[in-house]
């Protein structure tokens, strides 16, 4: 026993060593003292076996604290293991459902949705903290109140409760309840009764009860082939015929059984061939006999009978359940308001759109029981039903409302005779006799004496329907149109086409002085019976008696209301607009009409003169044109450009004294004019008479010595072939016009042409020192330089023009051309990147570097030039030129048109346009585009200028030019 006491105190002791406190708690008695042990020392310690105290925590003092090994926290777990407790509820059997309840403990829920305005949250805020003894206390207080309060009116409540209850079980009875009296019943219910009564069981067949997979073997071919060559036409395979070779007998018949030669081998009863063949047949048999053989006409068309079938198919495409929703709502508009026309309608159309047009007509016929007095259900039932029920519904309609003017309409509408209609309209007359609409239909049905006739009769019924009167005075005569248009206007003294009417008639019938005098009245009539005057429905008005022939109507018209409400600063550029307007619209009398009045207020503004002068070349005849020159020029004597005008008509009509005489006219109201001049110069040298020319050269470099007259004092010895002539009035003009490039040019051309290349050289370089400005001055020395062979100075000149120039187009695109004539395409392509990013926005450039490209690259490139140059010419001439390149001649001319229409000043599209209407299109087209460049005088371009300013073409036409650019074309793109 000893021995057993010193071990068990060697365990205690060891234990409270490594426990402390909780040690002695587990032996829950007085602590044991231990006994000696030859481990310990001699000096006994203290607290050995004695209890922790309170708050104590072992390691504490050394730190051993802050770290959690696994003896502490007991082994791992996963999320799936049960937990201890094999009684715990649902939901919380296993550790991860604890884990995840005690992180919604944890975790409160403080949304605003979980908030009341009264009560707070549905949850305690502070349930996650210490539930102490004051906490205790409280509870117990609140829980003694609600207990309190509950017990004040308990009585009285439980009483109101018992009575909603029995109440609702009355209302609402359980099952239980339901069968009561029946359970009552079973007490009489005997033994045998009871016994009697069948056991409940699965009531379904075996088949049902166990399900078995249906196996499906398939037959083989052999099978097919072996009754195919003995002549057995089965569809399926008999069960009985495999047995009854082993079954006498069986084929045997008997009365009431098989029908004898059933399973008969080899008979071919089962021939599905023939079956098919019979139901033919019978098909075409039952076709026949549908055929109606008295009226000759078949009812149903054997071939066209999946086709009729496929026509009855609704062709209506919605949701099947949208359809039935909305008959649905229909239905209940119709039931609440059975008076409410729309609904039926509504409901109509609805059936109509889905197919069912029988249930749509029985709709609205029941709708206009409901609605005899709607016009719009009337006329929606006449529109659904057939020809003659519609024609019984519409004379329904009438009987209901014989004021209804749409539904006498619809009668004479669905009449097909002329009499009926007649008839129809007649009779619709007698009762609404004041229809506008009625008269007019009736009048149309009518020739023109009845019409006169009925329209007399009209105006007496209808006196204030304007349309009636001017539709009777225009079938009257003369003297009783006047008597008719005189009662219009005492009838309607507001209406201002009455007026107008009267003035057209005027005009007709010759009395042109009256037109005037009756606008002016009607001007004055209107405004006295308050009609406000609105200048642009009286300026339609004229546009249209301009296009009605009646002239002096219109320019009476325009003459009275011209000036009416604008402001004094603003009627020169109005009405200006006013006559843009009326040309675009195609009224140039209208417009003539404003441009004469402009210049009665404004004679002495040149820019009126000028754009009437314009309109008249545009639009008007050489004599027309001329003599409003010659007031133009009566009124403003200084305007060189009227002068000009006056005598560039009188020259191309072959006049040449005449425009001598302008001319001379001219050069007295403006004395030393250099356009004057060089106009008088130029009449003078295309009429070949060069010594008058000179003379008036001389006269002019004398009197007021220009560099333009210099210049076309050089040009005209150099075309006639006085090159030493040329060359010296070339330096006397350098003397005082040494920054006039075209003299430079001119020289270097001389001495190109002379074949002096130093000299010609010599001429440019001097010429970009003082014009380094000049990009025409560094083509032609880049030329000169390339025509020699020098390329490489030829590239160090444009080099160096890019410079002087930056971001010159011009430049960059002969950069690249002489790469690419140098035959140095990579160059050329690399020069025109660089240009690109220089001049973004250059048309010529994007022009260029579409046709640089591949083909297959292109149109894309096209593409990216259209997007930054939209309008550019050039780039709109590239695109056109990129389809004539693919055959695609529609969309090339409609591009070659686009072209010229913005601007037709350019010489080259007008070139090629003529060039691909020489390849692709009609005479009639040729000619239209010659014609029209003609008109246009184009100037500019670069293949245009090489051949108009040759000295060997200074003579030639813009038609002649034309040609010749156009022969010159290459389609090398």
């Amino acid at each position: 026993m000893a021995t057993s006491g010193a071990k068990q105190g060697t365990k205690i002791v060891s234990k409270t060593s490594a426990g402390g406190a909780g040690a002695t708690a587990a032996s829950g008695g007085a602590p044991i003292i231990p006994l000696a042990s030859p481990l310990m020392g001699k000096k006994k310690k203290p607290f050995l076996g004695m209890p922790a105290p309170l708050g104590y925590v072992p390691g504490l003092g050394r730190g051993a604290t802050g770290f959690t090994t696994r003896s502490d926290i007991g082994p791992a777990r996963d999320a799936n293991d049960p937990v201890d407790d094999r009684h715990a509820p649902p939901g919380k059997r296993t550790v991860g459902d604890q884990m995840k309840k005690n992180q919604e403990e944890d975790e409160e829920d403080l949304n605003d949705t979980n908030y009341d305005e009264f009560n707070g949250y549905a949850g305690s805020l502070f349930s996650s903290g210490p539930y102490e003894k004051d906490d205790e206390e409280a509870d117990a207080i609140y829980a003694a109140l609600d207990k309190r309060m509950d017990e004040r009116r308990k009585e009285r409540r439980e009483l109101r409760e018992k009575e909603e209850i029995e109440k609702y079980r009355m209302e609402r009875p359980k099952i239980q309840q339901q069968f009561s009296d029946l359970k009552r019943k079973l007490a009489e219910v005997s033994e045998e009764e009871w016994l009697s009564i069948p056991e409940v069981g699965d009531a379904r067949n075996k088949r049902q009860r166990n399900p078995r997979h249906e196996k499906l073997t398939p037959v083989p071919d052999s099978f097919f082939s072996k009754h195919l060559q003995s002549g057995e036409n089965h569809s399926s395979v008999d069960p009985l015929q495999g047995v009854s070779k082993y079954l006498g007998g069986l084929n045997t018949p008997y009365p009431g059984s098989m029908t004898p030669g059933l399973m008969t081998p080899g008979t071919g009863e089962l021939d599905m061939r023939k079956i098919g063949q019979a139901r033919n047949t019978l098909m075409d048999m039952r076709l026949s006999q549908v055929s109606d053989s008295v009226s000759g006409q078949t009812v149903v068309d054997p071939k066209g009978y999946l086709t009729d079938l496929n026509s009855m198919i609704p062709t209506y495409g919605g949701d099947i359940s949208d359809i039935k929703k909305a008959r649905l709502l229909l239905k209940s508009v119709r039931e609440t308001n059975p008076h409410h026309p729309p609904a039926w309608i509504a409901s109509a159309r609805l059936e109509e759109v889905t197919g069912k047009l029988q249930v749509a007509r029985n709709l609205i016929m029941k709708g206009t029981e409901m609605c005899p007095k709607s016009e719009d259900v009337w006329l929606e039932a006449a529109r659904l039903q057939p020809g003659d029920t519609a024609k019984a519904v519409v004379a329904q309609a009438v009987r209901h409302m014989p004021q209804s003017v749409r539904v006498y309409i619809r009668a004479a509408e669905l009449e097909t005779d002329i009499r009926a209609k007649k008839r129809v309209l007649r009779k619709a007359l007698e009762n609404v006799s004041k229809s506008v609409r009625l008269w007019k239909a009736a009048v149309e049905l009518e020739e023109p004496e009845d019409a006169r006739i009925m329209l007399s009769r009209a105006v007496e019924c209808c006196p204030t329907s304007v349309e009636l009167w001017l539709a009777l005075a225009r079938l009257e005569t003369y003297e009783n149109a006047r008597r008719v248009l005189n009662k219009a206007r005492e009838n309607i003294p507001t209406d201002r086409h009455i007026w107008i009417t009267a003035a057209k008639l005027e005009e007709a019938n010759g009395n042109t002085q009256m037109v005037e005098k009756i606008i002016d009245r009607a001007i004055t009539s209107l405004r006295a019976n308050g009609v406000e005057i609105n200048r642009d429905q009286w300026i339609q008005d004229a546009e249209e008696c301009d296009k009605a022939g009646s002239v002096a109507t219109c320019q009476a018209v325009i003459r009275a209301v011209i000036g009416i409400g604008i402001e004094e600063e603003d009627r020169k550029h109005t009405w200006m607009e006013d006559a843009d307007s009326c040309v675009a619209h195609g009224a140039l009398e209208c417009a003539r009409a404003i441009y004469a009045h402009a210049l009665q207020v404004f004679p002495s503004k040149k820019s009126v003169w000028l754009r009437a002068a314009y309109f008249e070349k545009n639009h008007g005849t050489r004599s027309s044109l001329e003599a409003l020159l010659q007031r133009a020029v009566a009124h403003c004597p200084k305007a060189e450009v009227l002068w000009l005008m006056g005598a560039k008509s009188k020259w191309l009509a072959g006049d040449v004294p005449a425009a001598r005489s302008i001319l001379a006219l001219a050069f007295q109201a403006n004395p030393n004019s250099e356009e004057i001049w060089l106009a008088a110069v130029k009449l003078e040298s295309e009429n070949n008479e060069y010594e008058r020319a000179r003379r008036l050269l001389a006269k002019a470099r004398s009197s007021a010595p220009t560099a333009r007259v210099f210049m076309k004092s050089v040009k005209l010895e150099w075309v006639l072939g006085n090159i030493e002539a040329a060359q010296d009035l070339c330096t006397e003009a350098l003397k005082h016009y040494e920054d006039f490039p075209k003299l430079w040019m001119m020289r270097g051309q001389i001495e190109e042409q002379c074949e002096n290349m130093d000299k010609a050289r010599e001429a440019y370089n001097q010429g970009l020192k003082k014009c380094p400005h000049s990009v025409a001055l560094w083509f032609l020395l880049s030329r000169l330089e390339e025509r020699v062979g020098q390329l490489t100075r030829a590239r160090a000149i444009l080099e160096k023009s890019r410079l002087k120039n930056p971001q010159c187009a011009d430049l960059w695109l002969e950069s690249v051309r002489l790469e690419y004539r140098a035959g140095l395409k990579n160059i050329a392509n690399t020069l025109m990147a660089k240009a690109l990013q220089e001049c973004p926005n250059s048309g010529i450039l994007w022009a260029e570097a579409v046709f640089l490209e591949a083909r297959p690259q292109r149109k894309t490139k096209s593409v990216d030039a259209l997007k930054k140059c939209e309008h550019d010419p050039h780039v709109l001439l590239a695109v056109a030129k990129l389809f004539w390149s693919e055959r695609k001649i529609t969309k090339s001319r409609e591009w070659f048109l686009r072209t010229v229409k913005i601007e037709p000043d350019l010489g080259d599209a007008w070139a090629l346009f003529y060039k691909f209407e020489l390849q692709h299109g009609t005479q009639e087209q040729q000619e239209e585009v010659r014609k029209r460049c003609e008109n246009a005088e184009p100037r500019h371009g670069e293949l245009w200028c090489a051949e108009s300013k040759h000295v060997l073409n200074w003579q030639k036409k813009t038609g002649e030019i034309l040609e010749q650019v156009a022969s010159k074309i290459k389609n090398t793109f």
